[in-house]
């Protein structure tokens, strides 16, 4: 971490604009049902109001597409924080318009104000100058403690117009997926689910560079075997990057690093909840039926190998674990890492983050990263405009 934070620079009584993630899943009547992002960000405003600071919050909730929805206010938001923090959270009804000047123009020392969504402006995503501009006129600093949106290049990273440095939860992420990627206790095990091959090509590529094991699930399963010419029957499979899946196969033998696939796998007759399913090994998928989840063969395998691990990264889900009788796997793989002792667990965001928040034992794990997609682009290696653009120590 060669990022200033805002312990490196002197904040007292200063007007600070603070960017976070505040994108949390609603109901249908607009209670927030898993607060976890907003909870990661108490430190750093706690922080700020520690030191007297005018605190001016914003973020992006959904995808209003750049139209102002009250469907995707952040008004829910405002109201979680005041409760959290115990003092009032003024909402602004806009970003940079008449009620969010009149809010912030005025706050004493110890005042917190939240902007509306920054994405009811279509100029926010289109990262427009004028519009960053504005917005970094309503502060003195700029902190960018969203690491969830850190991969994303958008206006609301005001860097050029502040000082701008990062908060306690972007520091934490940060801090966690470097050291556990530049110096880890091996043995170093990375777990790669999800659909596609095409979405962690980076991510497979980089991993092969440092881990020792790389267990593959997920719908990517299925492009490998199909590359080794099995039937996957009506499996997700990308034909066009067959030789890609073959080449990844070759890199990993060559580095010596141990690629495991899954040895069994269940299928079901159709993409539902209560379809029809059976076990069958990788090399009899039948015509018709659809891989959903890894085995109870592959399960222990993967488990044995697990019990040897020092360090364990972990980004995709191993099934469909939205509907039960195919999360098996994931919950079966998720449990058993969160036992372990010993050993440094990281969840890489996303999918799999959600997996082991709703079985509830999140508290088991090393780190659980906030962002999915910023999570994976560090995995890559690849430089993250949100981090990029802070102030160097």
């Amino acid at each position: 971490m060669n990022k200033k934070t805002v312990r490196d620079i002197d904040v007292k009584g200063k007007k600070v604009l603070v960017r976070c993630d505040f994108n949390v899943p609603l109901d249908e009547n607009k209670n927030i049902t898993d607060n976890r992002r907003i909870v990661g960000a108490l430190p750093t405003i706690k922080y700020l109001l520690d030191n007297d600071c005018k605190v001016i919050l914003c973020s992006h909730l959904g995808r209003p597409k750049g139209q102002v929805n009250k469907d995707f206010s952040l008004e829910p938001v405002a109201k979680e924080l005041s409760k959290l923090l115990g003092k009032e959270v003024k909402l602004a009804n806009d970003i940079i318009g008449k009620s969010a000047k009149e809010l912030t123009a005025n706050m004493k020392d110890g005042e917190i104000v939240l902007l509306e969504n920054v994405r009811f402006d279509s100029r926010e995503e289109a990262n427009d100058a004028e519009f960053a501009k504005e917005l970094a006129s309503l502060a003195e600093i700029y902190v960018n403690d969203a690491f969830g949106t850190a991969h994303r290049a958008h206006a609301s990273g005001v860097a050029s117009y502040l000082p701008a440095v990062a908060g306690f939860l972007m520091e934490k992420e940060l801090n966690f997926l470097g050291t556990t990627l530049e110096n880890p206790e091996r043995p170093f095990v990375a777990i790669l689910g999800g659909k596609k091959v095409s979405d962690k090509i980076g991510v497979i590529d980089s991993l092969l560079e440092k881990v020792d094991t790389l267990m593959i699930g997920g719908g990517m399963a299925y492009t490998f075997f199909k590359s080794m010419g099995y039937n996957v029957g009506n499996s997700i499979c990308e034909l066009d990057k067959l030789d890609l899946a073959k080449s990844l196969m070759e890199k990993a033998k060559a580095k010596g690093v141990k690629l495991m696939l899954p040895v069994d796998t269940k299928v079901g007759k159709e993409f539902k909840e209560d379809t029809e399913s059976k076990t069958v090994k990788y090399t009899e998928i039948p015509d018709g039926w659809e891989g959903f989840d890894i085995g109870a063969e592959t399960i222990k395998m993967y488990q044995d190998e697990l019990s040897k691990a020092k360090t364990v990264i972990w980004n995709g889900p191993l099934g469909l674990f939205e509907f039960d009788q195919f999360a098996i796997g994931t919950n079966a793989i998720a449990e058993y890492l969160g036992n372990l002792e010993n050993v440094t667990t990281v969840i890489g965001g996303g999918d799999s983050a959600a997996a082991i928040e709703k079985l509830g034992i999140g508290d088991k794990f090393t780190h659980i990263s906030t962002g999915g997609g910023a999570s994976l682009e560090f995995l890559e290696g690849k430089k993250l405009p949100g981090v990029e653009c802070l102030l160097d120590k």
